[in-house]
């Protein structure tokens, strides 16, 4: 545990010695920021993609607010979370092992399958066929045969008598996916197809069409559509790299490059991780800063969860405290409903559902209409309680607002649309009315709360005079 945690801090700071044109833009519980760390933090926050850019003076604070997270995420040992440890090697592991996969590797495999492509080719061309099959499952009698071979000869006979191939494979073939394409299949070469198929395929000149044959699946006619010899290594390569990507190529160099060089080490595949991402961080900055950007990151995420969002979000008397201190802030311009929409068969049970729903909490109320309404078939059809703004949902903005468009919009076999709930004129009443904006409001509030408790823990020093060189140098 000890050596995990003291590598995790090392590949955290990562900060062999300060160069002298890297110099420090803070220090931060006693932990110095160097500027290239700064600007890679900066730039990457302000790049053209994002949206809401900061300037140089605001987003200091921000960096700061970020940093002394961290640091209370480490001294609480948040990093020698098992979890933690975990996610965060799999992330490092994602860009490290790629850099061990040795140069020349991926065509090497690239050329082994086209080579492999020629071999099985084995002097042959390449070859489409068409086809008009007929399925005959391995169990039919041989009545079910016979009317499935009765049915291929009459094929056959309207092709011989001029009838087009296409138009009766898209009609006749029991192939959906070719039968579309007009029987069209795709390029084969040998040892890819069944060998009844096979044989007849390579037999057959362009253009031509066989009798009907049958196979291990059921009855085909063929038709080859073209011939051509494979194409050379360097036209074909850019296909076959992408096709053993998808497959998994990347992964399996790296994981094969990772575990030869470990094993001529004398190290386990984790140690040589170790190693190797200490030494290339060292080399490449870049490098560093992602990865050690990574593992602030998931630090980040686990304080704020654990000690900022889940709290907040499950304290329902602090949220209501919240809400009623500030419920000024929460008042509409429009009056909203707070309720649930609901469309049932019989005009009947629109008042059995209100008379039942009655002094029910919210919360239970789709149950509480599904099991004594729709236990043997659906009557009732529910949409699930919100808070509805006027012009959100016609029928409420009819049978609320009183807007006529809103009384068409019923279900199709449910002609009874209805509402249950209450109307909010000047702002929502309770907390609950509006729960996510709170909530999020209240973690808002929280999140302040605990980086100031922060700053006054830790100590913070920034230089400004290194700041202003800040992308300038």
């Amino acid at each position: 545990m000890k050596r995990i945690g003291l590598f995790l801090l090392q590949l955290a700071v990562c900060i062999p010695m300060l160069a002298q044109d890297d110099p420090v833009v803070m220090k931060i519980a006693g932990v110095p920021v160097t500027r290239s760390e700064f600007e890679y933090n900066y730039n990457k926050n302000n790049s053209e993609n994002v949206i809401d850019k900061k300037d140089l003076e605001e987003y200091v604070q921000l960096f700061i607010n970020y940093k002394l997270k961290v640091k209370a995420a480490e001294d609480a040992k948040m990093d020698t979370a098992s979890s933690f440890r975990d996610e965060f090697r799999t992330y490092r592991d994602q860009q490290i092992r790629p850099m061990l996969v040795p140069q020349g590797a991926e065509e090497a495999e690239v050329r082994g399958y086209y080579d492999g492509m020629l071999k099985q080719l084995n002097g042959h061309d390449l070859r489409l066929p068409a086809h008009i099959f007929l399925r005959v499952p391995q169990k039919s009698t041989a009545e079910e045969q016979a009317v499935k071979k009765a049915r291929i000869d009459s094929i056959y006979q309207a092709l011989q008598s001029g009838s087009d191939f296409a138009e009766l494979a898209k009609t006749c073939s029991e192939d959906p996916q070719s039968a579309q394409r007009g029987g069209e299949l795709t390029w084969f070469g040998p040892g890819q197809l069944v060998p009844e198929f096979e044989k007849v395929m390579y037999d057959l000149k362009k253009g031509e069409t066989s009798a009907p044959f049958l196979s291990t699946v059921g009855y085909h006619i063929v038709k080859l559509v073209d011939q051509k010899q494979l194409e050379p290594y360097e036209e074909l390569k850019p296909q076959i790299q992408r096709f053993l990507e998808s497959r998994g190529m990347g992964e399996r160099l790296a994981q094969k490059a990772t575990d030869s060089i470990a094993a001529a080490r004398g190290l386990t595949p984790e140690q040589l991780l170790d190693a190797e991402t200490e030494r290339l961080c060292a080399q490449d900055m870049e490098l560093k800063y992602l990865v050690q950007e990574y593992h602030d990151g998931l630090l980040l995420y686990e304080i704020s969860k654990t000690r900022i969002w889940d709290p907040a979000a499950s304290d329902t008397a602090a949220l209501e405290r919240y809400f009623k201190e500030n419920k000024k802030k929460y008042a509409w311009d429009t009056p909203h409903y707070r309720g649930m929409v609901y469309y049932a068969q019989n005009k009947a049970d629109v008042k059995k559902v209100k008379k039942l729903l009655k002094g029910v909490d919210e919360a239970d109320w789709t149950k509480t209409v599904r099991d004594a309404f729709n236990k043997d078939s659906i009557t009732v059809r529910m949409e699930q309680p919100r808070l509805y703004a006027k012009g959100e949902h016609a029928v409420v903005d009819s049978l609320v607002h009183k807007v006529r468009e809103g009384k068409t919009r019923v279900r199709k076999g449910y002609p009874y649309a209805a509402i249950i709930g209450r109307k909010l004129k000047k702002g929502p009443q309770e907390w609950t009315d509006i729960s996510s904006q709170v909530v999020t409001d209240y973690q808002a509030e929280c999140d302040r709360t605990f980086v100031e408790g922060l700053r006054r823990k830790y100590e913070v020093e920034v230089y400004p005079e290194v700041l202003n060189t800040v992308n300038k140098h």
